[in-house]
């Protein structure tokens, strides 16, 4: 980041940090007493402050439209597992990671290891090479780089993000190729969200410092409208952060990093009906990677995503709900070694010395085109909500670098994907059916090999409401039946080369890799009603039950020169080989909840998930499977005061041991947070992660050849002002 900013971490910043919040809070504490005098002006509206808080609390989270339904539900609408995560939980979480986003959604884990700001999610023990749809404004987000653990991730800064939507399942086919395990979408900041009615300008700035790792977050927001129809808004966040210490006090080397990151966002509305949003997100990474607890790599990533969305919507043309949306994703990671390095050839699997300063290249680029548009309209009393489009992407993935560097492992190479789909939603009084079909196909190059398949997988679900009145009025059942596709990756066809460090040993190509075929059975319910302890109180609850068979599942294999037809050669270094195979099936199940009491003087809320899962080989033997997450149930508690103006809290979470996993114990979570509005313009929060000092490791690390043990206690402290005209 520069020798100027380098020298900027430290004691410095920290004091910097600790006296700036030391003013801001002095400043919250003498607001109140000349708010409260404020407050005791009548206002213009014909509720008391009571019945306004009612009126608020009736719109819980799962009331929130998700913002990648393509017609128009919430989540507690939704039939399938759907969640959202709004602006005001992103806030009071004050993430620094991806992962921190996502506390308490059910069925969905993420996985960091020391790379913090990258993030490979799971969503019912599915993740990695795009099991999992990660979507950054309608931009998918598919870099990937061989290694031990995480293999595909993504960067977004938590700043930048307005909202999050998760849906789990092979029901969100509609939203792209391969997503067999779900879509997790997240759309960032833009103005109209950020101006109040009647400004035309806005700023805000924020400083955050945190205990644990001494880390400072700067992060200063400006939002503009030129005129009642075009407005433009502009994030940047700064973050350096040392090493923390995990649950014994112990540093956890390799945690460190410093990150830029940015956004500038516009819209224009050319007629009253159509909207055109253009968009940059990007992100300039620097961090270290450790081997054995040393450094031994110096990691800089450029992150760059460039959206373009259009969408068409006239009340008076049903037929017309028209969205465009184009985008390109580029990620460069250049890793340059610290120090020189026992390595492999990875042509001969003879011993190299790696020099220091050796580069190893990794740049992906990503195109997409999405189009689709809903029509609504009834035939014999039934409505329809017919939707209809399709998409396409497409990878291009560069490596190289020096004979042994870690790049030789991920092929260059290209992947095309693309589909077409149709889906009916019909809906006659407690009755509901939504029908869909998808088209999937694929073709994955490289200098040898060029390979392509593709698919039909159908949808259908069934809800019923059966009850129309009293306490019962809210609730319906649902069951789905869905399939998903997804075609093999370019690193999982056409790995090959040895093993670069520890010992020697071939990859495999494999060319003819089987795509996966997600078939999934569910079976939920919904539950929402109002009014139920005192005016304006709500009460939401989703729960569901799913079992998905993963037909010809893939995942890595080692696999002995000894064995008849097993293709490994013998070679230089130990005599095994690694190849990715597909598997018979991976068979998951699990059960999730989700749940919401909202009133006017506060909230609670309940959720939990747990996941079970194996392979069968095609010889009909079950193993692990190392990517299931804990099942977890987590508790939450906010409790406001002094007009809404003050939120305090806590959340408790519980995780068990996935079955076989090697690094993974039972532990539990304490969290505590508070949240001021001290006066129209200023905002103080705090908050306390892991307040017992819990030393734990992610499960889904069981994978790596260290346990990363995550954060200890972490103190948080931010303070934002705000202005505009």
């Amino acid at each position: 980041m520069g020798l100027i900013v380098r020298e900027w971490r430290g004691r410095s910043a920290a004091n910097g940090a600790a006296a700036l919040l030391a003013s801001v809070a002095a400043i919250a504490l003498s607001a109140p007493s000349a708010h409260a005098q404020q407050a005791t002006h009548p206002t213009d509206q014909s509720k008391g402050a009571e019945q306004q808080r009612a009126a608020l609390a009736g719109a819980t989270l799962l009331d929130k439209i998700l913002v990648l339904s393509r017609t128009g539900e919430t989540a507690i609408q939704s039939l399938a597992s759907a969640s959202h995560v709004d602006q005001e939980q992103l806030d009071r979480r004050m993430a620094t990671t991806p992962n921190e986003m996502l506390l308490g959604v059910p069925g969905v884990a993420a996985q960091a290891d020391a790379r913090r700001v990258s993030t490979s999610i799971n969503i019912r023990g599915l993740q990695d090479f795009g099991r999992v749809a990660v979507i950054v404004d309608g931009a998918r987000q598919n870099f990937q780089r061989s290694d031990h653990g995480t293999q595909s991730t993504f960067y977004i800064d938590p700043e930048l993000v307005k909202s999050v939507d998760v849906i789990r399942g092979p029901v969100a086919n509609t939203y792209g190729s391969g997503a067999i395990g779900g879509v997790v979408f997240f759309d960032t900041k833009d103005a109209v969200d950020f101006l109040k009615p009647d400004e035309t300008w806005a700023g805000s700035v924020t400083g955050r410092y945190e205990s644990n790792g001494k880390g400072w977050t700067t992060s200063a927001t400006g939002a503009y409208r030129i005129n009642e129809n075009w407005d433009v808004l502009g994030n940047i966040v700064y973050r350096d952060y040392d090493n923390y210490k995990d649950g014994d006090g112990d540093t956890v080397n390799g945690t460190g990093f410093d990150v830029l990151s940015g956004l500038l966002n516009t819209t224009v509305r050319p007629t009253e009906n159509s909207e055109l949003k253009l968009g940059w997100v990007g992100s300039s990474d620097d961090w270290d990677e450790t081997s054995g607890g040393v450094p031994v790599n110096d990691v800089d990533l450029k992150s760059n995503t460039f959206t373009a969305r259009y969408n068409i919507t006239d009340e008076d043309k049903s037929w017309l709900d028209l969205h465009i949306n184009t985008s390109y994703d580029k990620t460069n990671l250049d890793l340059t070694s610290l120090a020189p390095q026992n390595r492999f050839d990875p042509v001969t699997g003879l011993p190299v010395v790696l020099p220091a300063g050796s580069l190893s290249t990794f740049d992906v680029g990503t195109t997409g085109i999405d189009i689709w548009n809903t029509s609504r309209f009834e035939t014999n009393g039934i409505a329809h909500e017919l939707t209809y489009g399709g998409d396409w992407v497409g990878d291009n993935v560069k490596t190289g670098g020096a004979a042994g560097g870690d790049s030789f492992y991920t092929p260059s190479g290209k992947r095309n994907v693309s589909g077409a789909y149709v889906q009916d939603k019909l809906t006659w009084d407690w009755l509901e059916v939504i029908a869909g079909l998808r088209y999937d196909s694929y073709s994955l190059k490289d200098d040898t090999h060029d390979i392509s398949g593709d698919r039909l997988s159908p949808r259908v679900t069934v809800g019923v409401s059966p009850f129309n009145s009293g306490g019962l009025a809210g609730l319906q059942f649902y069951g789905t039946y869905a399939e998903g596709y997804r075609s093999p990756s370019i690193t999982e066809t056409l790995i090959s080369g040895n093993h670069p460090a520890g010992v020697s040993f071939p990859f495999l190509p494999n060319p003819n890799l089987r795509p996966e075929t997600g078939k999934t059975t569910e079976l939920g319910v919904n539950y929402k009603q109002n009014d139920i302890f005192e005016p304006g109180d709500a009460l939401r609850l989703k729960a569901a039950y799913f079992n998905n068979d993963v037909d010809d599942y893939i995942d890595g294999v080692t696999l002995s020169p000894f064995a008849p037809g097993s293709g490994c050669p013998f070679g230089p270094g130990i005599p095994i080989c690694f190849q990715y195979q597909n598997f018979a099936k991976a068979k998951i199940n699990g059960f999730e909840l989700e749940g919401v009491y909202d009133a006017a003087w506060g909230y609670a809320g309940l959720s939990a998930s747990i996941t079970d899962g194996h392979t069968v080989s095609y010889k009909g033997v079950e193993a692990d499977l190392a990517t299931i997450p804990s099942s977890q149930v987590t508790a939450q508690l906010g409790l406001r005061f002094l007009e809404d103006k003050l939120t305090v809290g806590g959340e408790v979470q519980y995780n068990g041991k996935p079955k076989g996993n090697a690094v993974a114990a039972d532990y539990t979570l304490v969290n505590a947070f508070a949240s001021y509005q001290a006066t129209d313009d200023l905002k103080v929060d705090f908050r306390a992660d892991n307040l017992f000092d819990v030393k734990y490791a992610n499960p889904l690390n069981g994978s790596t050849t260290i346990a990363v043990y995550e954060p200890g206690i972490t103190l948080k402290l931010a303070a934002t002002m705000r202005f505009g005209g």
